[in-house]
Order: structure tokens, then C-alpha cells, then sequence
């Protein structure tokens, strides 16, 4: 063991990192912020004795005061990104450099042996930095956030802490154990090392518990100690010399800066005194003059929940929050709560710049912008701020939400000069309680990008006392960024050194959804395509083929695509006739269906899109909800195929992002219901998704969530690809569609110069205030009545089958917009229409008059018209006419 020399090498051996130190500082070199503690107190910051060692341990740490009953005074640091913003390049930066060095201290060969362990929460971005700076080595940090089905490898106790369990909870269970395997041998040693990484090492007790801890199930010969600052008395790091011996383990220490904190007799009781005077001071202040949370917190004083946002008066209206969707990589995990391989970070690295573009795009003209990271979830908020300093001209700085209660008091001596106190909001197993945000309010931010986990994304966070509301009293734009919670897929209950390979391996990495204009001409935020694109691929084939070979069973309708319909200058007159038409009613039922899921279904809706149809639905709700709401929904579009399920990748990907409690499958409008129990049936093999619809339309009584139950007509039925983004229909065949591939479809680009999905969004959405209060209206009603599904459709298509004696429900379209699909895609037998239907019809009678297909009217039909596919279709067909059917 050489824990002496360890501590030399990191005080002495690395001067450029004191010559550093002054050039990243914050504060301004004329006022020390620990002076007011320091004065107060008597608290005294000593350097190590290196010429220069007390300024440059004042440049890395200020003092402040918190209610904690084990220690009042807190050392804050300038450079970890937690209480006070700062440049992420030198938050990164700092923690790169530390792993450098102990890359260095190691050597490369016992460096790819290593595993980087940080401590939650304060230490949880820095330790990750750590292992980027080694480069070679995974990563785990500590958590108080249990997790359902991942096992414990570990724990210990941070003695000075206000929350002292810390957790362990890799995915791979061998992790921790390094080269031993999961079942060593009595007595075996790992060769690994293991780092720790955390903000102070001031008493060692928090090293030593983990040390203890780990040593006991996991032996190893080596650990390294990583700190900012190394504040241990001579007793203390006599104490660490001793256990180390004691174990028979070498331990050496890095650190960025070192010295000692000289504490006077009584300072714990002194310091508790203080804040108390100080809490009382800002509670006792009169009721007419109440302050804002900044202004309390600037006293000293905790904001209570009911504290309003400005002085006197009302609340302001609070400010949109602009979400930002991340596409986050698939497959990448938010932080180390679950282990983080340099394979991790290979996938992350090249997407950081597309993600910080997208940031950039939505922030406007803001010229100085925080952010802002949640708890533990720091290294994903750290590492967008350094990509976005390379994608903005703004001033960007970078701090993160704690549960750490501290004392503010707005003087430029003193390291915490702000607070915003909100309440927390990721259910913590430890129960309800507040939370922090220093250094924020006052601080002339006017942009904050907050940063959470997919946990952390719920209705607390937007209450009205939530953490949104609070940034938004104190900024002119509020970002919400929000990086999907990974959760280890195949977690086992407990390690067991009996499984399998296969049992231990990642699942496959999906790919990121297809966006356009790349794929689809959408624009990049309306909705992500989980699918495969095979535009380069020939699928097409004849109509009247396709028909023969599907009626024959020689051939699945999803195993190839129709050629694609050019719609006549007669028919797409009436197009845009049909569109002005019909587009107040399609926006009216588009509030109505994204107003009754925002109610019923879920706060924070997911809309997934069930390809094509519920495309250009999703992303009208999107943009109602963002229109009337301030709110940005994430909107996929998947595959679902009748007979075959739904893309059961695609939900993996899903599962993987977002809770699957929080998708809402979106298609147009309801048939007979085939698709409802299509994916009913493939949903009872994935955990968490509800099979419930929401649709536009529901003439066939499918569901419970809808816009309206009439069959009229939605304009984007009356073409295929030309409404819907030029995509095709999805397509799944063994040969192009493998068992870890999305399905696939077509982007016919080529189509571009008749392309009208742009025009359909926009004609129906400059009606979402005309229809707005109608909507309420009709919310309201429809929220307190009986929606439960009639089946009335079902029955209607199965008695339609007999009558016409064709025997097939499947052949039988009801409804406006699946007769127009049999009309452009099948070959069809006749139409029946309601009798006395109008205008919802005309574009119907001008298709059956090109196709020479008879209409037939009639009278009750429950829908206004139903398409007949030609049963027994031959290209030589049955009958004399070759229309006819051939009665049975």
C-alpha cells in the first residue's frame, strides 16, 4: 500500500492543474466566496503549501451553510457543476483530466482492468467524466433510486450525508467483481482496480465504508482514490494508511487540489444557530411584502409551496415550455445508475452534436442559457452543455437540481446566493419531500434547457409549484429536455453464475426512428418512423396480381405494395374541395380525441401513430396539443400488419425511451375493429402498453377514445402516399424484414411536386381556435357518457358478408375511408352507399366511375358507404360479366 505517495503524485506531480485553476474560476478574484462564512465562523480554507496553495484552493471552493445536524458547513465546489453554474467544457473538462492521470498512475494494461465507481448524487457527472479521461474503463455510479428487478450488487453508508443509503445496481452483476468471474474462488483477489471518484475527500469516512463494503464481496489489490480536493486532516489520512494495511491493498489518491479546512470549537452549533436566525428573519417578514422564492431564499429563508412567483399581486401566467425532442440514442443509457461501457460511449459521442443542434434551434435569440440537469442525472445535461458550447455563439453554463437543503443569502462573499425550492419529482422511494435549484434565480439566465430522466417526466414537474413553474418566474424561455430512463432489459432478481450467454447479452441495438426529410416529407420534429427504409427496393406490383395472389393464399397483402395511385387533375380538385369542406370538422374531432386522451389516458401522452392512416392524425394532435397547451408530444409511426401483429421491435425500442404506460396508439378512424383486436392480441405478449386506440373516427363503435363515432369524410383518405408524408404502406417480408430489423416501406420521393401533407396539416389546423371552445364543449360531455365499444360495425360487415354471399369479413371495407383504400389499392366488387349520401361521397363516385365499379344505394347501412372486394378474385374472375359472384 502506498497511500502516501498516491497523494503527493496527485498534490504535486500535476502543477498545470493549479496553473488552471484561476482561468476556469467563476467568481471574481476581489470577493471570496466563503468570506461571510469564513468571518462568521472562524471556518479557515488552508492550502497545501505549495506557493499559491491557498488562492488556488480558494479559486476551486467557496463556503456556505446548510441544516445538516453531522455538518454545517459545506464546501462548495466552482468547478463540479452542481450548486454553481459553470462552463460545461470546464465542468468536463476538470473530471477528463483526473482520468488522464490516473490512466497514467495505472498504466494502460491494469486501466482496462479498472471499473470507475462515482458516488450519487453529487459526484455522479464527475465520475463519469473520470472514466472518459481513462477511456478504457466502465463505469457505475451509486443511486438512491431502487429499481424494480435489478438486483443489489452492493451498498454503503455516506456518513455525513442528509440521505445516506447509497445503492448498486449494475445490469451485469459481474461488474464489481472484475477478472474473478461470477463465482470466484475462497479467498480470491481481484487484479482489477477499482476508481472511486468523488467531489471532496474530507474525512475518508465515505471511502472507507465503500472500501469495507466492496472489499468483503469483491477482493481486489488496488483501489484508486479521485477528488477534487483532498481536505483530510494528518489524522484522517493516517486513519486511511492504517484500513488500507489493515486489507492488504494498495490505495493511491488524485486530486485536483488539496489543503485542510481548520474548524474552531463549537462551529457545528454556531453554523446550526445561524441558519436558524436566518429561516426565522425570512419567515417572520410581513405578508403584504412577500417575497418572491429568489428573494427568500436570497434572506436565507425556505419559499413555502403557496410563496407567489412575483411580488404582490397575482401570479403571472406562466410562460410555454418548449419541449425538445432529443432522439436520444437507442440503446445508450441515461448515466452510469446501470453501468456504462466505453461501448456506450462510442454510441453517444457522434450523436451528441445532433442533439445539441437541435437544442440550439429551439433556443432562439438567448444569449446566456443554463443547464440544467436533475439529481444524479448529470453526465447527460453536462455532456449536451459541451456540445451545445460548440453549436451557439450564447454564454452557456451548467448546474443541476439537489436534495440538498442549503442556506442561501444573497452576498457576493458567500457561495449560495439563490434558491428555488420545489417539490420533488420522480416519486422517490423515500417519499415526497422538497427540492434545490442555487444559483439560478438572479442570475440573468434568459434560457434554461432542464434536463431529466423519462422518470423524473411527470405531472409534479409542470404543478404549479413544480420545478417548471419556478424556472419559468425567472426566465423568458424554459427547454425541456427529457432522456429516456434505462432500465437493464434482461435484469435478473439475482446474480446467478449458472446463466447463460445468451441470458447475459445486451439485447441488439435498434436504430434511431427515420425522420425527414431524409425519410418522409414531414419535418424532422413531427413524428420519427420506426422502420426500415427499403425505398430502393422493388415492391410494386400490378393490382389485380397482388389480389389474385392474396385471395389464393398465395401471397400476404404486407409482402409487397400496390402501384401507387396518380391522382387525376379532376380528382385532386376534388381533393381540395373535400379538404375545405370537411377540414373545421376534422379539427374539431382532433381536439376532441387529443383533449379527451390528455384527460383520460395519460399527462404526458406518447402518440404512436399505427402506419400510414394514423400518421397525419398523430401529427394534428401533436400540434393541437402544442397549440393549445405549450406542450410537445413525442410522435412515432409503427407498423402494424393484419394477421401478422404489430412490430414487435418497435415496441422494444419504445419500451426502451418511454414509459409504455405513457404510448397512445393513434390511428384515423375505426372499420369493423380488425385492426382494434389486432393489436389487443399482439399487445398481450409486451408488458405496460394499452391496447387501447385513439382515432379520429370510430363509425364501427371500436373504442373509447375518439373524435367523433360519424362515418364522414377525412380528406387524408382520399389519396395513399401524396397525404401521408409520401410513405408507403408498411411492408414485412421474411427476405427484406429480419428478426432484429423494423418493418420497412417506401419513401417515394419522386412524388414530390404533388405531394399535399403539408397543405392537409396546415388547412385543418388554422381551425384549431375557431373549433376550440366546441371541442371543450364537446370534451366535457363525452367524458361524463358512456363510450364503452358497441361492436356495431363488426356485426354490420358479418351480416353484409352473408347477404352479398361473399363470406369473407375480410373483404368487406366499411366506412368512408377504407372504401376509398379498397378503391386505390384492391380490386374492387361494388360499393354500397348510404341512401341520400352527399357530399362525404363524391370523391367515392368519381373513383368507382375511373374503376368501373357500380354503387349501389341503400338503405340502413350504419356506415355512409362499404367497400366490396371482388371475393374469389381471378383474373378471368366469375360470372359472365367478370364481375359477378358465384353463389355458393
Amino acid at each position: 500500500m502506498n497511500a502516501e505517495a498516491g497523494r503527493t503524485a496527485s498534490a504535486g506531480t500535476n502543477a498545470e492543474a493549479g496553473r488552471t485553476a484561476t482561468a476556469e474560476k467563476e467568481t471574481a478574484d476581489v470577493v471570496w466566496s466563503g468570506s461571510w462564512v469564513a468571518e462568521r465562523l472562524g471556518v479557515e480554507l488552508v492550502g497545501d503549501g505549495k506557493p499559491d496553495g491557498d488562492r488556488e484552493l480558494k479559486d476551486l471552493l467557496g463556503l456556505a451553510l446548510r441544516r445538516n445536524p453531522k455538518r454545517a458547513h459545506l464546501l462548495v465546489s466552482n468547478v463540479l457543476g452542481k450548486h454553481v453554474p459553470q462552463k460545461p467544457s470546464v465542468v468536463y473538462g476538470t473530471g477528463f483530466e483526473l482520468g488522464h492521470r490516473v490512466r497514467g498512475l495505472l498504466g494502460d494494461a491494469e486501466a482496462r482492468r479498472a471499473v470507475v465507481l462515482g458516488y450519487a448524487e453529487t459526484a455522479t457527472g464527475l465520475g463519469h467524466a473520470v472514466a472518459d479521461g481513462l477511456g478504457v474503463a466502465p463505469y457505475l455510479h451509486s443511486t438512491r433510486r431502487p429499481v424494480e428487478g435489478v438486483a443489489r450488487a452492493g451498498g454503503f453508508e455516506e456518513s455525513h450525508s442528509h440521505a445516506t443509503s447509497h445503492l448498486l445496481l449494475p445490469e451485469d452483476p459481474d461488474l464489481l467483481a472484475g477478472d474473478l468471474g461470477p463465482a470466484p474462488l475462497p479467498g480470491a483477489v481481484s487484479d482489477a482496480p477499482l476508481v472511486l471518484v468523488d467531489d471532496e475527500f474530507s474525512t475518508g469516512n465515505t471511502v472507507l465504508n465503500t472500501i469495507r463494503a466492496l472489499h468483503e464481496r469483491y477482493p481486489r489489490s488496488r483501489y484508486v482514490i479521485v477528488a477534487l480536493v483532498d481536505m483530510r486532516s494528518p489524522a484522517d489520512r493516517g486513519r486511511l494508511t492504517e484500513f488500507a494495511a489493515e486489507i492488504g491493498a494498495r490505495v493511491d489518491l488524485v486530486s485536483r487540489g488539496s489543503g485542510t479546512v481548520t474548524l474552531p470549537e463549537g462551529v457545528l452549533e454556531k453554523g446550526q444557530a445561524l441558519v436558524a436566525a436566518h429561516e426565522s428573519e425570512a419567515a417572520e417578514a410581513p405578508a403584504s411584502g412577500a417575497a418572491s422564492e429568489s428573494e427568500a431564499a436570497a434572506t436565507g429563508g425556505a419559499a413555502s409551496e403557496s410563496e407567489p412567483a412575483a411580488t404582490g399581486g397575482a401570479a403571472p401566467a406562466p410562460r410555454p415550455c418548449t419541449r425538445v425532442d432529443l432522439r436520444w440514442p437507442a440503446g445508450v443509457p441515461d448515466g452510469g445508475r446501470h453501468g456504462f461501457t466505453p461501448a456506450h460511449r462510442a454510441a453517444l459521442e457522434p450523436a451528441l452534436p445532433a442533439m445539441a443542434a437541435r437544442i440550439a434551434g429551439a433556443l432562439g435569440d438567448a444569449r446566456r442559457v443554463l443547464v440544467l440537469g436533475f439529481e444524479e442525472l448529470m453526465y447527460a445535461p453536462l455532456r449536451l452543455g459541451t456540445a451545445l458550447e460548440d453549436h451557439t455563439d450564447a454564454e452557456v453554463r451548467y448546474s443541476t437540481t439537489t436534495r440538498s437543503p442549503v442556506l442561501a443569502v444573497d452576498d457576493p462573499g458567500y457561495a449560495i446566493r439563490t434558491r428555488l425550492v420545489f417539490p420533488a419529482h420522480d416519486d422517490p422511494a423515500d417519499g415526497p419531500g422538497d427540492r434545490y435549484a442555487y444559483n439560478v434565480a438572479g442570475a440573468g439566465f434568459d434560457a434554461v434547457v432542464l434536463t431529466v430522466d423519462s422518470a423524473a417526466d411527470t405531472p409534479e414537474l409542470r404543478a404549479p409549484e413544480g420545478l417548471l413553474a419556478q424556472l419559468a418566474a425567472h426566465t423568458d424561455h424554459v427547454l425541456l429536455a427529457v432522456v429516456p430512463s434505462y432500465t437493464p432489459p434482461y435484469a435478473r432478481s439475482a446474480p446467478d453464475p449458472r446463466a447463460s450467454a445468451f441470458e447475459r447479452q445486451e439485447p441488439p441495438m435498434l436504430p434511431e426512428p427515420l425522420r425527414g426529410p431524409d425519410f418522409s416529407s414531414y419535418a424532422p420534429d413531427e413524428v420519427g418512423w420506426l422502420l426500415q427504409d427499403l425505398s430502393d427496393t422493388e415492391l410494386e406490383a400490378p393490382t389485380e396480381e397482388r389480389e389474385e395472389a392474396i385471395q389464393s393464399g398465395g401471397a400476404h397483402y404486407a409482402e409487397s405494395l400496390p402501384v401507387e395511385y396518380q391522382p387525376s387533375a379532376q380528382y385532386q380538385e376534388l381533393f381540395k374541395a373535400a379538404l375545405e369542406l370537411s377540414a373545421a370538422r376534422v379539427a374539431r374531432a382532433v381536439g376532441t380525441v387529443t383533449e379527451t386522451v390528455l384527460a383520460e389516458r395519460t399527462p404526458r401522452p406518447v402518440l404512436v401513430s399505427l402506419a400510414r392512416a394514423g400518421t397525419p392524425v398523430g401529427v394534428l394532435m401533436r400540434r393541437w396539443a402544442r397549440q393549445r397547451h405549450g406542450i410537445d408530444l413525442p410522435h412515432y409511426a409503427v407498423s402494424i400488419v393484419r394477421g401478422r401483429g404489430i412490430d414487435a421491435n418497435a415496441l422494444r425500442w419504445l419500451a426502451a425511451h418511454h414509459d409504455p404506460a405513457d404510448v397512445v396508439f393513434v390511428d384515423g378512424w375505426t372499420g369493423k375493429g380488425a385492426i382494434t383486436r389486432e393489436l389487443s392480441a399482439a399487445l398481450a405478449e409486451f408488458d405496460g402498453f394499452d391496447p387501447e386506440i385513439a382515432v379520429l373516427a370510430d363509425p364501427g363503435g371500436c373504442v373509447r377514445t375518439y373524435g367523433t363515432r360519424e362515418d364522414f369524410l377525412i380528406p387524408s383518405a382520399c389519396l395513399n402516399s401524396t397525404v401521408s408524408g409520401l410513405i408507403s404502406r408498411t411492408v414485412l417480408r421474411a427476405d427484406l424484414v429480419g428478426p432484429e430489423d423494423f418493418h420497412g416501406a417506401k419513401f417515394y420521393r419522386e412524388l414530390a411536386d404533388t405531394d399535399v401533407s403539408g397543405h392537409f396539416l396546415d388547412t385543418v389546423a388554422a381551425h384549431f381556435d375557431e373549433v376550440a371552445d366546441a371541442v371543450d364543449a364537446e370534451v366535457k360531455e363525452l367524458l361524463a357518457a358512456d363510450r364503452a365499444p358497441t361492436w356495431e360495425g363488426w356485426a354490420a360487415v358479418e351480416r353484409i358478408s352473408e347477404e352479398y354471399g361473399i363470406h369473407d369479413v375480410n373483404l368487406v371495407k366499411p366506412g368512408v375511408g377504407e372504401t376509398t383504400r379498397v378503391l386505390l389499392r384492391r380490386v374492387p366488387w361494388k360499393i354500397l352507399a348510404k341512401r341520400g349520401a352527399g357530399a362525404d361521397l363524391e370523391h367515392i363516385r368519381l373513383l368507382a366511375e375511373q374503376r368501373g365499379v357500380p354503387v349501389e344505394e341503400v338503405d340502413g347501412l350504419p356506415y355512409t358507404c362499404v367497400g366490396l372486394i371482388h371475393p374469389k378474385y381471378t383474373r378471368g374472375a366469375t360470372g359472365a360479366d367478370g364481375r359477378a359472384v358465384e353463389s355458393k
